[in-house]
């Protein structure tokens, strides 16, 4: 799935994220997190892998969070990538 144009999903509240994608001629995945020192390992594999599961082989994703659990983090993630593939 081709990320077209820049989108969001999410909010900043807390066990909350916030995902950014926009297009990128590579794959790069940006992470802040109030548990990156513990989990960053964790959030960056439930990204990689809705990314995936996607299609998804490049594009800029920025995701800030705010200890959201993972089924959050590929809701928002999926969200995000549909939103950014539709024209």
């Amino acid at each position: 799935m081709p990320i077209l144009r820049k989108s969001t999903a999410g909010t900043m509240q807390s066990s909350d994220l916030m995902v950014v994608v926009e297009p990128a001629p590579t794959l790069q995945i940006e992470i802040e997190s109030t548990v990156k020192k513990q989990f960053e390992h964790l959030i960056r594999s439930r990204i990689e892998a809705t990314l995936q599961d996607l299609g998804v082989t490049s594009g800029h994703v920025r995701v800030s969070d705010r200890g959201a659990l993972d089924y959050a983090i590929a809701a928002r993630v999926e969200t995000a990538v549909h939103r950014a593939s539709q024209e």
